[in-house]
């Protein structure tokens, strides 16, 4: 089960043109939404990832609007943990459980999940808030990842899961996310 005193939200690459390009995109930047801003409620921190910004552009603006106060942190490379910067925020961050969301299922979000695991990290996938533009690869992903030892989540189900009671102080405030 999630804690959230011991949980991060990676949010991998959501970015310019490639972001629209996703099966279904809308519901897809809509679960990444209610990700990011159940994190907030629920107090869980945020590590927020760009690829190359140079070439794929900015994290889409529905997003980017919700880190008012804070930068992503830029990559070059595919897994997230090959970059200094990044795996020493998640180290920083002093947590054991990471909820991953964001593109490409089967490249970035793959190779950094294999890598978290790799590090010892406990990881969920948030399944409803990763997109590949070709399903196939997506599925592949998730199946690889899931056979390596991720596991797999939906946006409302780790929601729930880390809110844990209807008498949370969170509760009514997560409703509002989810509904």
């Amino acid at each position: 089960m999630l804690n959230p005193h011991q949980t991060t939200l990676i949010l991998v690459d959501v970015q310019g043109n490639l972001a629209r390009a996703m099966p279904e995109s809308q519901h897809l930047i809509q679960n990444i939404q209610r990700c990011i801003k159940a994190a907030q409620v629920l107090e869980i921190p945020i590590i927020w990832i760009e690829q190359y910004p140079e070439g794929l552009g900015e994290t889409i603006p529905e997003l980017k609007q919700l880190f008012p106060e804070q930068l992503p942190l830029i990559k070059t490379t595919f897994g997230c943990m090959s970059n200094p910067r990044i795996s020493d925020a998640l180290t920083q961050c002093g947590r054991t459980q990471l909820l991953v969301c964001g593109i490409e299922t089967h490249v970035c979000v793959y190779q950094s999940v294999i890598q978290m695991l790799e590090a010892g990290y406990e990881v969920e996938l948030i399944t409803d808030a990763v997109g590949s533009r070709d399903p196939t690869n997506k599925q592949l992903a998730i199946a690889k990842m899931e056979a390596k030892g991720a596991g797999l989540s939906s946006t409302e189900m780790w929601i729930f899961e880390a809110t844990k009671d209807a008498k949370s102080p969170f509760f009514k405030e997560i409703l509002k996310i989810v509904k």
